[in-house]
């Protein structure tokens, strides 16, 4: 059964350990509820997809007690401490570069190389981060493709007994997701939020980009693709000769997902493996085949993007 915790110390400590455990915690921000795990952990974060039937592995926004934990984990800018400046904590998220070992899970970043930061606003989330003492990936805390949930009841009714438990604190204040903000290149408007555009633009002294249609560096967005330099065969019964293989289940093969058959321990293999792969010498990567069912669909989601022609 999914526990609902109070705002006192007690279970807002039993939320941290929780979390420390590889489970899944329900938070409020003052955006919307969040679905909380560790984002070092990729068995954790992978529970994360399978609680919300996500159907591909797009990047998650890690949420960090302050600026000063998010510069461990994105490489950080004079125009970041700008929007850091103004409006955190608060509504608004960063894509930076990713900091090379960083230490988050391949599953936050969806196998990018940036990653989204957020310093929420709220006492409770507060709370949480400082006593958990690390980065939190957290999307929404509602079945994919449902209204975002902005009270526990809303929690409860799409994810009742398959998180550990919610942290109550009542009703959100903004009630809409944060305001993503690409600092890749030019500051990009990845995702309109909790703080409006004409804000921002008024803060950094020039007009937020359009992002390029069909790429993806953020939640939020429709299109998504994780291409390896080599080409990428899948549902490959029968290795050959000169193939980098990827395997599930008992098989002899270069890396395997999960030996065991767990789809969410291949789940959080899935980008490293890729990564692994494609460092390896040879021009095509060979999949075994995986389950089309729970995390499963998933996965083959972001395998038939990674070979999709390009």
């Amino acid at each position: 059964m999914t526990e609902l915790l109070s705002s006192n110390f007690s279970d807002i400590a039993r939320a941290a350990g929780l979390l420390s455990d590889g489970k899944l915690v329900a938070f409020p921000t003052e955006t919307v509820y969040g679905l909380g795990a560790d984002a070092r952990d990729g068995e954790a974060v992978a529970k994360i997809y399978a609680a919300k039937g996500r159907p591909s592995f797009n990047p998650l926004i890690v949420h960090v007690a302050d600026a000063d934990a998010a510069r461990t984990f994105g490489v950080w800018s004079d125009t970041a401490q700008r929007l850091a400046d103004a409006f955190w904590p608060g509504p608004v998220s960063l894509v930076l570069p990713l900091r090379k070992h960083a230490g988050l899970s391949d599953l936050v970043t969806a196998g990018l190389e940036s990653v989204a930061l957020r310093v929420p606003a709220g006492h409770l989330a507060q709370d949480l981060l400082h006593a958990f003492g690390g980065p939190i990936a957290a999307p929404s805390a509602n079945p994919s493709g449902r209204i975002s949930p902005t009270t526990p009841e809303h929690v409860f009714s799409g994810l009742d007994g398959k998180i550990a438990a919610v942290l109550d604190g009542g009703a959100c204040a903004v009630g809409v997701e944060s305001t993503i903000v690409g600092l890749i290149d030019h500051p990009t408007l990845l995702r309109a939020g909790g703080a409006s555009r004409e804000t921002i633009e008024e803060r950094l002294g020039v007009e937020l980009a359009t992002p390029v249609s069909g790429e993806i560096s953020a939640p939020g967005q429709l299109a998504s693709h994780y291409a390896p330099s080599a080409s990428v065969l899948l549902n490959v019964e029968d290795w050959q000769n000169g193939e980098k293989t990827l395997g599930f289940g008992k098989m002899a093969c270069d890396l395997n997902l999960s030996e065991s058959g767990n789809l969410i321990e291949a789940a959080a293999n899935l980008f490293g493996h890729l990564h692994l792969l494609d460092a390896m010498e040879g021009t095509r990567i060979a999949v075994a085949p995986i389950p089309e069912t729970g995390l499963g669909a998933a996965i083959n989601d972001r395998l038939r993007r990674a070979a999709a022609p390009r």
